[in-house]
């Protein structure tokens, strides 16, 4: 098992050598840790200046005819899995999962007066946590709160995170009768020591079970969430996953790198470090998993997604209308994102928010009449010149920074610091900068948040701590 040594592996092939000491040399020179980018500015930079009144206007400066996508976290399982970076915790009873629906319901009653009256819903996602760990009767009941208060579009598409472990019948015929249209299932890695290795027991036939019932009843969107780089993982493990989650027929597949960040997660601190893989052996995973994928027939999306073909987000894609958020690559579109729920981050014109993170805050805030509003950024137009370069390296793994310049009526060199420090890459063939046009190339791939950071003015002045680039 690799555990950080670049030393190469022992093979038979000159090329293969070559390979894996020019994939070394990239991450040494490029790599480190970089941010995500399901948003710019990064959380690490919010503020508390951002207030509860703050947000009542910027709520109510949303345009009447524009869309909104809503957001609602859940932050309880019934189990920890030893990789997880979410804002959980685990519960045995649902007492306060109970008490939960009914502040989530209370927050919505707050939000929904200060919206103007006209903007439809196009979205809407349940994350967590788990959120199926909901009662049948709360899921129903908040969003039948949510129809009370705002109009839905004829099209709207309403996901939810599931954990097929303790999804029960009874709720997913909740789910269907309540609009779900999109059920995203986590994985993670099918191998029985890899499982052991990250506290989550989860057989092929349990997780093919719930996929064949959801369809059965009317969710047919399903996505499957993967990862790699996870302890005592390996290649082969990688591949089997692919393989035996292919049969399924999924619609979207995420492949996420697990981030290791200890200091944040403590729970984390039960993997050990000489069980996971090295660097190299996190992109050869990375990029088996790829090619399995496509020789497979999905569409491969921006950093870290698969698509089928004929799936609305490689259309997306196809369009130049991909775009990225705090669940990963969409073709969501709507023109506002409001969070709901402990530690929820939502995204309006103005800027962003995020909601308290410790249940006690957020729910005294709810229970005092109040947005319970933690912190947030406010953009300016350098902010957003910025973000629209990023999004677009990371949705296209390309930008045309001519375009930029002249669409804000900037100064045509404005970049030219930026273009400077990514010679680099180009002399190492990551990438191709023509005149303005900077376009990442396959073997750049792994490193297009890397790519991205160059434009990043917060990082460069930040001392937040990130994941692997890789």
């Amino acid at each position: 098992m690799t555990t950080g040594s670049v030393e190469p592996p022992i093979v038979g092939f000159d090329q293969t050598r070559k390979r894996y000491l020019m994939k070394a040399e990239h991450l040494q020179r490029h790599g480190g840790m970089v941010p995500r980018y399901t948003s710019y500015p990064t959380a690490p930079h919010f503020h508390d200046g951002i207030t509860p009144d703050i947000y009542r206007q910027w709520l109510s400066e949303i345009s009447p005819d524009s869309s909104l996508s809503l957001y609602f976290h859940v932050p309880f399982c019934h189990a920890m899995c030893w990789y997880c970076g979410c804002h959980t915790k685990v519960v045995n009873r649902y007492d306060p999962i109970g008490n939960y629906a009914s502040l989530l319901k209370k927050e919505f009653e707050l939000v929904a007066p200060s919206l103007p009256e006209g903007p439809k819903v196009t979205h809407v996602h349940w994350g967590g946590g788990t959120p199926t760990i909901l009662s049948a009767e709360d899921f129903t009941m908040l969003m039948e709160t949510m129809h009370k208060h705002v109009t839905f579009s004829e099209t709207a598409e309403v996901a939810v995170e599931i954990d097929p472990r303790t999804l029960s019948l009874d709720m997913i015929k909740a789910l269907a009768a309540a609009g779900v249209n999109r059920a995203s299932l986590g994985i993670q890695d099918f191998n029985d020591n890899v499982q052991q290795a990250i506290n989550r027991i989860q057989t092929f036939e349990t997780t093919k079970e719930k996929v064949d019932s959801l369809r059965a009843n009317g969710i047919q969107s399903i996505n499957f969430d993967l990862m790699y780089g996870l302890p005592l993982q390996t290649i082969a493990d990688v591949q089997r996953t692919v393989d035996l989650a292919i049969k399924m027929r999924p619609d979207r597949l995420s492949i996420f790198g697990y981030a290791h960040v200890p200091w944040m997660k403590t729970h984390q601190k039960k993997i050990l470090d000489a069980d996971l893989p090295g660097d190299i052996e996190r992109m050869d995973q990375a990029d088996s998993t790829a090619e399995r994928l496509v020789e497979h027939g999905y569409v491969r999306i921006g950093l870290d997604h698969f698509a089928h073909p004929e799936d609305s987000l490689a259309i997306a894609l196809k369009q130049g209308k991909l775009e990225r958020n705090f669940q990963g690559y969409t073709n969501d579109g709507a023109d506002n994102l409001i969070g709901f729920g402990s530690s929820a981050i939502g995204n309006l014109k103005q800027g962003y928010i995020q909601n308290q993170v410790p249940f006690r805050q957020y729910g005294a805030a709810i229970e005092a009449g109040e947005f319970p509003i933690a912190k947030g950024i406010a953009l300016n137009q350098e902010d957003y010149i910025r973000r629209q370069i990023i999004e677009r390296l990371m949705c296209d793994l390309e930008v045309n920074l001519e375009d930029i310049t002249t669409g804000h009526s900037l100064a045509p060199d404005t970049f030219d610091s930026e273009i400077e420090a990514l010679q680099p890459m180009q002399q190492d063939q990551l990438l191709e900068i023509t005149g303005r046009q900077i376009t990442v190339n396959e073997e750049g791939r792994h490193l297009i948040r890397s790519v991205c950071a160059m434009f990043d003015t917060y990082l460069k002045a930040g001392k937040a701590r990130h994941s692997k680039a890789v």
